[in-house]
């Protein structure tokens, strides 16, 4: 067995010993609670830990493989969810404690949820995120600190995701991006974290935050343990009419490390003007692994991406009013900062702003769509820059030009639905990590990750585990 200590075992490594009974369902699920209740005060990744029922599914599922009825690669491994995703019997507060003060529990799991649970997963808890999954915590909640480096931003929605992978507090998770907020919070955290296609993972069950831009993907240690996770959330959907109906490929097929025949573009302006030196070094450095795998590197051009950039602030804000509209501004004291800002542009933005910057979304779409006629996966950076320390990030928004930096690489992307794949690149001089993103065509996940995998059996860096206590 691995030196690995258990909680940081990759989800791929951790289903093989429980489906060979190496290890016991119950007894992981027994270390990664007690694990979760000593550091998780400190941590403050989860805001509900699902102790009873997680016990519940660890014993079934080890009744279950006992009996020789093994459903997959998620059986009996321990997974948390974003707080945006309804369990059956838990309140979604949605990082909003006016909604968790007066919310009935849901009555029924999310579709995402219910897969997790009908592949066998025992889900331990539900995870901390910003206010209505916007960039910024509301005042009354303390942010989860990120496990690495504590003086460092843990990311922006999905960051309770973020810190409880990384610190092993689950073997993964969901996460969900409107403008970033997967891949914000896995480089930030160390982790490697999936944005699928849009509409390729069902929302239905899940708090919206901008209903046509946001994404669910998962969040885990490596591709390949996306790769499980996806498998078992993505498909069509009755409860969700935005759910793609599409097959949903094996994704975990063809992780071998062969790039023969992909073709991987890079931008030279796009990838590398104004962005620090080290993310620049880390993309060639990607290059080369990836080439060295037998892909062949080509230069290609994005579409200009200025345009969506600037039209992703009516979209999201118009969807974001919308979906308030029944409280907002009626019981606008109970509301932070962050979320009223996204809210009262959204009121405030007219039906003519809406309709230009829906006609430059499909104009970007059908871009992408050309432009992955002539290439198979793009490299990009994530951010501008490595990370934002907490002294950053407490004053981020106060200059005009912070959410466009904040957003440039990210933001398009979700306007686009295009698929994209967050991966670690290492640790900055004070000790946080950093990271890039991959980028493929409309439903091309399986290539994404074949890509990730590639660049992981070559190196290291999601390897890099906090120092936390054993």
């Amino acid at each position: 067995m691995s030196s690995t200590p258990l909680h940081y075992f990759d989800l791929t490594e951790l289903s093989a010993l429980l489906r060979s009974r190496a290890l016991s369902p119950v007894a992981v699920t027994e270390a990664m609670l007690t694990r979760v209740a000593e550091l998780d005060p400190t941590l403050l990744s989860y805001v509900t830990t699902m102790a009873d029922t997680a016990r519940e599914e660890a014993h079934a599922a080890e009744r279950e493989m006992a009996a020789g009825q093994y459903r997959g690669p998620l059986h009996g491994v321990p997974l948390a969810v974003k707080d945006l995703c309804d369990a059956s019997g838990v309140k979604t507060s949605a990082g909003m404690p006016r909604v968790r003060a007066n919310v009935a529990p849901a009555t029924r799991d999310a579709t995402v949820v219910a897969r997790l649970r009908a592949a066998g997963a025992v889900i331990l808890g539900k995870l901390q995120l910003t206010e209505g999954a916007v960039a910024h915590h509301h005042p009354d909640i303390v942010p989860p600190i990120n496990p690495h480096q504590a003086a460092y931003w843990s990311g922006a929605s999905s960051s309770g995701t973020g810190v409880a992978v990384a610190a092993g507090l689950c073997f993964g998770g969901l996460g969900s991006d409107t403008g970033g907020s997967i891949r914000f919070p896995s480089f930030a955290n160390g982790i490697t974290g999936l944005k699928p296609t849009w509409g390729r993972v069902s929302r239905a069950g899940v708090f919206a935050l901008s209903w046509s831009l946001d994404h669910i993907g998962p969040m885990a240690r490596s591709a390949a343990d996306c790769a499980v996770l996806l498998n078992a959330i993505a498909g069509s959907d009755a409860d969700d009419p935005t759910a793609l109906c599409a097959p949903v490929p094996d994704y975990a097929y063809k992780l071998d490390g062969d790039l023969r025949g992909v073709r991987v573009g890079l931008d030279e302006q796009f990838a590398t003007e104004q962005v620090d030196a080290a993310t620049v070094a880390a993309l060639r450095e990607c290059l080369a692994v990836l080439k060295d795998a037998g892909a062949t590197i080509v230069p290609l051009r994005f579409p200009d991406t200025a345009a969506a950039l600037a039209a992703w602030t009516p979209l999201a804000c118009a969807e974001v009013a919308a979906y308030h509209a029944a409280e907002y501004p009626s019981r606008a004291s109970e509301y932070g900062p962050g979320l009223a800002g996204l809210l009262d542009i959204g009121l405030t933005t007219s039906g003519v702003d809406y309709a230009r910057a829906h006609d430059v979304r499909q104009a970007l779409r059908g871009q992408f769509a050309h432009l992955f006629q002539t290439v198979d996966v793009a490299i990009a950076p994530a951010l501008q820059r490595q990370n934002l320390t907490l002294d950053d990030f407490a004053v981020f928004g106060t200059q005009e030009d912070d959410w466009p930096k904040l957003l440039r690489f990210t933001a398009p992307f979700d306007i686009s639905g295009t698929p994209t794949l967050s991966l670690p690149a290492g640790l900055n001089n004070d000790g946080a990590p950093f990271g890039f993103q991959l980028v493929a065509g409309h439903l091309q996940e399986s290539l994404l990750l074949r890509a990730g995998h590639a660049w992981q059996r070559a190196t290291q860096y999601h390897k890099l585990r906090p120092r936390l206590a054993p």
